[in-house]
């Protein structure tokens, strides 16, 4: 069994313009490589990460205000980082995650609830 993760966004589910809809389009594309590549044993999923800080996405615009308040939309109380990111990549390449395929996995702390 072999495995693959594409990087999505919270945007995909709340907007954010062209962004956005680049990321909702990575969902729906790997739904369908799910469709092709799952007889062969290749399972592909999504990682959905919200705010993530340390890594260089914001390049340095995202301001204090808007960092807190995306901080308070989580369920945890704290931003994502790149490890938690890496985490659930990591899960999903493994033999654990084997029969789990064209899926959408939110690493965002619950401030996206997935449906």
């Amino acid at each position: 069994m072999r495995g693959s993760s594409r990087i999505g966004s919270i945007a995909a589910r709340r907007g954010a313009g062209s962004y956005g809809a680049a990321k909702a389009a990575v969902e729906a594309w790997t739904a369908d490589i799910a469709s092709e590549l799952g007889p062969r044993g290749i399972t592909t999923n999504v990682v959905s990460p919200g705010l993530t800080l340390g890594s260089e996405f914001f390049r340095g615009r995202l301001t204090d205000a808007r960092t807190d308040r995306l901080v308070a939309e989580t369920r945890n109380g704290r931003p994502g980082t790149a490890s938690d990111v890496a985490a659930a990549v990591t899960f999903l390449a493994s033999p654990e995650a084997g029969h789990i395929t064209g899926q959408v996995i939110h690493v965002n702390g619950g401030a996206y609830l997935g449906h």
